[in-house]
């Protein structure tokens, strides 16, 4: 009786363990195909001018402020524009070249404007830097006459 319980044990073992084989292989299978079929979508956002030119809808490009270009990078996200920034190195300050698909022409300018309006909001409330705060404080003290101390001994008895 043992011995059948312990054969009919190690038959269920083997099953089930080339049942849970098989579905991982299944499992990697799908997930390669899945894998290989994403990787030949076209991509969005930032990409190469490379990748952006491939796509055959012609680019456009403008220039772009290089304090912040960040923030342009997550409102042309915001708006699912495909672009590239180029950075010339030749200029001082380096200048950027932002290219971006020609189709994209009217939500580029929505990015555009709100791009300028926060940098130009940013600029308005932008706040001396505390090292400067501290060198006018620093030349209005200058400025102020000094008072004179007086000292005065007695002589106690």
């Amino acid at each position: 009786m043992n011995e059948e319980v312990a054969a009919k044990y190690i038959a269920f073992c083997y099953r089930a363990s080339k049942v849970t084989t098989r579905t991982l292989i299944k499992g990697l299978v799908a997930f390669l195909r899945h894998v290989d079929s994403k990787s030949k979508a076209p991509k969005q956002g930032k990409m190469t001018v490379k990748q952006l030119i491939r796509q055959g809808q012609g680019a456009s490009a403008m220039e772009i402020g290089g304090e912040s270009i960040r923030t342009f990078k997550r409102i042309a996200n915001k708006y699912g524009v495909d672009f590239a920034i180029v950075k010339d190195k030749t200029s001082d300050p380096p200048r950027y070249t932002c290219f971006f698909k020609a189709k994209d022409i009217d939500a580029i300018s929505a990015v555009v404007k709100e791009y300028s309006a926060k940098v130009v909001n940013r600029e308005q409330r932008e706040k001396p830097s505390l090292i400067q705060q501290l060198r006018k404080l620093k030349e209005q003290i200058a400025k102020q006459p000094r008072r004179v101390k007086e000292k005065f001994k007695e002589k106690a008895r």
